[in-house]
């Protein structure tokens, strides 16, 4: 199975391409790890992305493309994969189509994540997240945690840049322009689902795989 997952930040993309990759034993993409990777890493290519996530910056579809390719084409001989946060506007997605094109692969289904504005403010402006192996963590979720490392690794649990409030808004913005004609343009292919993101997580997972 090959999907991609759409929705703005803070909607729990990665939480619930973690579970489809488990529940469909498919590859978990996610571009924002893989930056953050880099990021880490302190690579050319992490300085870069780091400078641009701190002005609430998108970045280029050149970089993208060319860390998509790749993973894809490790994992082009598994059962599939889950894409998280990418693509993020067209030109990327028909340069995705393209990569697939190349690799004889198909899209299965694509899932919108929706959520209300202030819920997704909320939700963003009060995580934290392991600086080690990337888990995010609500206000709520430390309330029940002994300790503020993370239950996954023991990891350091730090709140990113990007979500600053006044980031936040900017993402938002870059998301109306940027990321949600795609709607429009997968949804005339026939492969859009809409999935209400609001509620606790596994309610979430409940619908996502109910219509998969």
């Amino acid at each position: 199975m090959r999907l991609v997952l759409l929705g703005c930040p803070g909607v729990g993309k990665g939480t619930q391409a973690e579970g489809i990759s488990k529940s469909f034993k498919i590859a978990h993409i996610s571009t924002g790890n893989i930056l953050r990777d880099e990021i880490k890493k302190n690579t050319y290519l992490g300085r870069k992305v780091e400078n641009l996530v701190k002005k609430g910056n998108l970045v280029s579809d050149e970089i993208i493309i060319e860390l998509i390719k790749n993973e894809i084409s490790k994992h082009e001989s598994s059962n599939g994969f889950v894409m998280d946060g990418f693509p993020r506007n067209l030109k990327q997605a028909k340069m995705f189509q393209d990569i697939l094109d190349m690799l004889n692969l198909k899209l299965d289904k694509v899932v919108n994540i929706f959520v209300e504005k202030d819920e997704i403010i909320r939700r963003l402006s009060s995580r934290m997240v392991c600086s080690n192996c990337n888990s995010v963590y609500s206000i709520d979720d430390l309330k029940n945690m002994p300790d503020t490392k993370c239950s996954v690794c023991g990891g350091k649990l730090y709140k990113r840049k990007d979500d600053e409030k006044n980031i936040i808004e900017k993402r938002l913005e870059l998301y109306e322009t940027e990321t949600r004609p795609l709607i429009d343009y997968y949804s005339k292919q026939n492969l859009l689902i809409d999935i209400d993101g609001s509620g606790s997580e596994d309610k979430v997972t409940e619908r996502v795989l109910s219509k998969l």
